[in-house]
């Protein structure tokens, strides 16, 4: 291997430490602003996806849930309040079958989910 060949080879290796050393320190901070979630924006998405449905205090008597087969989860039920984190999160990304319950996949991004579910935890421990 030639003098050249080995020049190469170093800088390509320090190309390739310098980006994986990038890619950690800077992973961290990427990842921060996600979190914690925004009870603030999370009232926005209920407002403009789940009121209708589960109401103003989320006790599942928004205008639209007299007419659905399957009333809507009232937050402030204890099986509510109950619920994990990840469960709620769930609920919303999957929906719930054989009810009114959609998928929210696809129509909210990871971090509207969040915190919404944020702003539906605070709104169950509200009247507590």
């Amino acid at each position: 291997m030639g003098q050249d060949a080995i020049g190469q080879h170093c800088r390509i290796l320090v190309a390739t430490l310098g980006l994986l050393a990038l890619d950690w320190f800077a992973m961290p901070f990427a990842q921060a602003q996600d979190y914690p979630p925004d009870v603030v924006r999370g009232k926005a998405v209920y407002i403009r996806h789940c009121q209708a449905c589960h109401g103003v205090s989320g006790y599942g008597d928004g205008p639209d849930a007299a007419a659905l087969k399957v009333r809507p989860a009232n937050f402030h039920r204890f099986d509510s309040f109950l619920k994990s984190d990840e469960e709620l999160l769930r609920t919303i990304e999957h929906g719930v079958v054989f009810s009114p319950m959609h998928a929210w996949r696809g129509q909210v991004t990871d971090g509207e989910r969040q915190d919404v579910g944020a702003y539906i935890r605070l709104l169950s421990q509200q009247g507590r």
